[in-house]
């Protein structure tokens, strides 16, 4: 920096250069002020360009806070949904499951008592020399008879009701047949209140032109103890010797 005799101070080249480079290095106002509304316009293109949030096109893309107030409702009432969708199938499931143990696989269900009495039945000598003398695989089982030509979609006839004592009825009917003869099959057995397991009552074979065969009689067989003194243990409501 120069002095002139007159006392003004004068900048040097280098000085006036480096003030030159400073100033055009600075932002202006009017600089700023463009920059401003071109971030302005990109930030109002980006949202124009957004689709708008429903509670059908919602995929969570979009964070929440960018989300309008109705879009919050929409994306709350999609969430909802799903929830109760899946809590239903939760209960849908928990039933089915409920449905096939007591129907199917529990050993007190309707459907093991039938295969336990079919199972009886080819057992029985008296039954195979009626139905499929020497041959009891033979011997079919099926339930009521319906249009239906596959024996397996054929229901079988079963009821459980309670009397005013509280126990349980579990009666039921099939029928059986085999290369000689068919017939029909009854079941009633009663559960006591407070007991897991059913107890036979009657369990018989109705073949056309002959006589009943009884595979289990309750009432004949306390008529026999009773006269006998006979005492029998049962099991799983089969009785043994």
């Amino acid at each position: 920096m120069l002095t002139t005799s007159a006392g003004v101070r004068l900048l040097s080249p280098a000085m006036v250069r480096q003030a030159t480079i400073t100033a055009s290095r600075a932002p202006t106002a009017s600089a700023i002020l463009v920059s401003s509304r071109r971030q302005y316009a990109t930030t109002q293109e980006t949202s124009s360009k957004r689709r708008s949030v429903t509670p059908f096109n919602d995929d969570g893309h979009v964070p929440w806070t960018r989300l309008s107030a109705g879009e919050k409702a929409g994306r709350a009432v999609q969430q909802t949904f799903n929830f109760g969708l899946v809590i239903l199938g939760v209960v849908l499931t928990g039933g089915i499951a409920y449905l096939l143990f007591t129907d199917v696989l529990s050993p007190e269900s309707k459907t093991a008592y039938f295969n336990r009495a079919v199972d009886r039945i080819r057992a029985d000598p008296r039954c195979v020399a009626l139905l499929s003398p020497g041959n009891p695989k033979a011997i079919a089982a099926h339930g009521e008879e319906t249009y239906n030509k596959w024996r397996r979609a054929r229901p079988i006839a079963a009821k459980i009701e309670k009397d005013s004592r509280g126990v349980e009825h579990l009666k039921m009917h099939f029928n059986v047949e085999g290369p000689r003869g068919s017939g029909v099959v009854g079941l009633h057995l009663t559960k006591q209140p407070g007991h897991w397991e059913h107890e036979y009552q009657t369990f018989y074979l109705d073949v056309r032109e002959h006589q009943r065969i009884y595979l289990e009689n309750k009432e004949a067989e306390m008529a026999a103890s009773k006269k006998g003194g006979n005492k029998e243990f049962k099991f799983l409501g089969v009785k043994w010797n």
